[in-house]
This record gives C-alpha cells, sequence and structure tokens, in this order.
C-alpha cells in the first residue's frame, strides 16, 4: 500500500511525539534515563512479528525466521515512521538527563 506525504510526515510526528511523551513519564517514574529507549525495540518487534511472544521459548527457530521474514516485509514508510518514534524515546531520555543534571529532581 502506497502511503502519502501529508500521511507520512503526520505519522512521523505523532510516532516522535507519543514516544517522546511516554518515554518522559516512563523514564521519570521509574527514576530511570534510558527505560524507553531499551523497551521500545521490543515493543516494535512484538508488533511486527504478529506470533505470539511464548513461541520463542518453545519453537525458537520458527519464531525467529517468522520474525525475520516479516521484519524484511516492513516497507520503507513504515522504518522511517519507526525510526521517528526510536528518535523520540532517545529524546526523552536525553531531556531526562538534562533536567536531572541541572538539577530538577522528579519524583
Amino acid at each position: 500500500m502506497v502511503m502519502s506525504i501529508p500521511v507520512l510526515l503526520i505519522s512521523i510526528l505523532l510516532f516522535f511525539v507519543l514516544a517522546f511523551g511516554i518515554g518522559f513519564l516512563a523514564n521519570m517514574l521509574f527514576r530511570t534515563t534510558w527505560f524507553m529507549v531499551v523497551i521500545y525495540p521490543l515493543l516494535i518487534v512484538m508488533i511486527v512479528d504478529k506470533i505470539s511472544t511464548v513461541k520463542y521459548f518453545t519453537n525458537t527457530t520458527v519464531a525467529f525466521e517468522t520474525l525475520k521474514t516479516n521484519l524484511m516485509a516492513v516497507g520503507t514508510g513504515d522504518i522511517v515512521i519507526l525510526t521517528a518514534g526510536l528518535v523520540g524515546s532517545i529524546m526523552s531520555g536525553v531531556v531526562i538527563l538534562s533536567l536531572r543534571k541541572n538539577g530538577y529532581q522528579m519524583f
């Protein structure tokens, strides 16, 4: 399916802001700096693979082959959108680190 330019731009902005906001709150609540940066790729794999997480433990070979196939099928627009989300989560860690370094205590 072909994605139009306005949809792509809005999706990029939406994923960046969403990942930044969720990452900022999660980092603040869990008193970490890079929590969302670690969790975000795991969430993306869980969305893209379309199989149960239990399969990674019960039928490892098939699960990783399915993951590889499904990751290769992801379109360029989707990769750009998901990368914008990753950048948003990285930026949330940078902002939390900067705020803590400047003396702000969050929770």
